[in-house]
């Protein structure tokens, strides 16, 4: 069976059928009999000629290889992709530990601007030394702080704090051990007593 020729309007063959886009043959096959069947012409309760018409061109295409190749390159990339799945739970934890994770990088950079203000940039590489949370998870803190002009990349890709996340950090300093926790090497924190504890910056 030759697949049509597709529309300027691109139609997701995919959700006409109601499978994900690395569903199987088989799996293809039983999602058009059912729909088919139930829009079909003679169906007296369901029949719907337009639905009828895109299953039927969403399993031509997806039925014969070489079509379905085809489509699935023209798909936008976020369409076709299928690897991103609700965290859940972990989505929700990690909610408590953002602000910690870019209050730490403030820290970092607001000290190498207090210790070098001639040259106060530090590298992403850097930055990846000093703390013990991912890359992804770095890049995601500097997006926020950038966005909220708290740090700047200068002309040679370095990190630095702005007046404001210098300003920032002094109204909101974090607790000593809510930085140490984060970093990989540094020297130990005071003792606090209980409850003592500074709050972190709110997101």
């Amino acid at each position: 069976m030759s697949a049509p020729t597709q529309s300027a309007d691109l139609q997701d063959h995919y959700a006409v059928l109601c499978v994900d886009t690395k569903a199987t043959p088989e799996v293809i096959y039983q999602a058009y009999a059912v729909l088919a069947a139930k829009y079909h012409p003679t169906n007296q309760e369901t029949r719907n000629m337009v639905k009828y018409g895109a299953v039927t061109r969403a399993y031509e295409v997806l039925s014969d290889p070489h079509s379905r190749l085809a489509f699935d390159a023209a798909l936008p990339k976020a369409a076709a992709s299928t690897d991103f799945v609700f965290a859940g739970r972990e989505f929700f934890d990690a909610l408590n530990s953002e602000s910690n994770r870019r209050a730490c990088i403030l820290c970092l950079l607001y000290d190498r601007r207090r210790q070098r203000p001639a040259l106060p940039g530090i590298t992403m590489r850097e930055v990846e030394a000093m703390v013990t949370f991912s890359a992804d998870q770095i890049l995601l803190a500097l997006w926020y702080l950038k966005q909220r002009g708290l740090v700047l990349s200068d002309d040679k890709s370095t990190l630095q704090i702005t007046a404001d996340g210098m300003e920032f950090l002094e109204r909101n300093p974090p607790g000593p051990g809510t930085v140490f926790a984060l970093l990989k090497s540094t020297e130990a924190p005071p003792a606090q007593p209980a409850g003592e504890m500074q709050s972190p910056p709110a997101a």
